[in-house]
């Protein structure tokens, strides 16, 4: 087995860079249209933000826990620049993220709509991720 070093400096990074791009993707880019196909009301939403700083922790966790597997990728694959970090993220989001979101579109009658948003951010969030990583090695 390869002894892998990872740089914990680049994973968190890359989290906080993954958390800003959601903050972005579910918000001005898609934020009215994925409320609208989540079924979101005003109230629901009020509700949701009195949770916000709970939900907000655990992506974090989730972007550091996906940053420090990713870290593992890359360097299994040897991508030491940020365009082979950026297509090991590719080949993730391709291999284990968007079929895996689908299933679940597939299985749980969700529109295909909110689908492309979601698995869009997840492409956007993981060849960011990537780049980052691989480049800071």
């Amino acid at each position: 087995m390869v002894s892998v070093a990872v740089n914990f400096l680049a994973v968190v990074v890359a989290a906080i860079v993954s958390m800003v791009l959601g903050f972005l993707w579910y918000g001005p880019l898609f934020g009215k249209q994925w409320m609208k196909l989540m079924g979101f009301t005003k109230e629901s939403v009020e509700k949701a933000k009195k949770a916000m700083g709970k939900t907000y922790g655990v992506s974090m966790v989730g972007a550091l826990v996906m940053a420090y597997v990713l870290s593992y990728f890359l360097n299994y694959a040897l991508a030491d620049t940020a365009v082979e970090g950026a297509i090991v993220g590719f080949w993730a989001w391709f291999g284990f993220v968007a079929p895996v979101m689908l299933t679940s579109v597939l299985y749980g009658s969700k529109s295909l709509s909110l689908y492309y948003i979601d698995v869009g951010y997840q492409l956007v969030s993981l060849i960011a991720m990537g780049a980052i990583v691989a480049a800071w090695v």
